[in-house]
């Protein structure tokens, strides 16, 4: 499909010289007397690189062909990630960690997986995972000159800035895309 420069939006993806991107932010503009642009930030889907570029009126673009599947991520072994399809364990494959975003990726945990001219080249983790708290710093009385925030670890091994009152053992919500605590979830 091709598309104007104008419908050049974020959340779509296109294919500028073979390589997929992602849409990040687009600004549509007219500068003084001149020709309407749309100034775009794309990422990379194979390297995971930003890059700026500008389209302009009589630019055609070529949207890219991104299949999305259900995948299973099994485990990680030093940069590399591997995972299966949803219903057949035996046909496993590998993601290289540069194309992934790999925070809060939990062992066994199905993700949708985008695939560009049949290969794998990242994943799409929900916007919102319930994670547990494996190690968190006792509340301090008083302490509320940091906001009464503190930094603990959840059981991917990353860290979150959460309330106080969270405590070791507790499930929490995170929101994925900014690596934020959102809520307690109550069992």
């Amino acid at each position: 499909m091709i598309l104007s420069y104008n419908e050049v939006i974020p959340k779509k993806f296109i294919n500028l010289d073979g390589i997929p991107y992602e849409v990040l932010s687009s600004h549509v503009f007219r500068k003084q007397q001149r020709k309407p642009v749309n100034q775009t930030k794309l990422r990379n889907l194979l390297n995971g690189k930003q890059i700026e570029k500008t389209f302009h009126q009589p630019d055609k673009i070529e949207s890219a062909e991104i299949e999305f599947r259900k995948i299973k991520f099994l485990y990680q072994n030093k940069e590399e990630f591997w995972f299966c399809e949803e219903n057949n364990p035996k046909e496993r494959f590998k993601i290289d960690g540069n194309a992934i975003s790999i925070k809060f990726l939990k062992e066994n945990s199905l993700v949708d997986a985008m695939f560009f001219d049949d290969k794998a080249i990242g994943i799409k983790l929900p916007t919102k995972l319930d994670l547990k708290v494996v190690e968190a710093p006792p509340a301090n009385k008083g302490n509320t000159v940091s906001g009464a925030n503190k930094p603990v670890k959840v059981e991917t091994g990353d860290f979150v800035t959460v309330p106080i009152f969270i405590k070791e053992g507790d499930i929490i919500r995170v929101n994925t895309e900014k690596g934020e605590y959102v809520e307690r979830v109550t069992n």
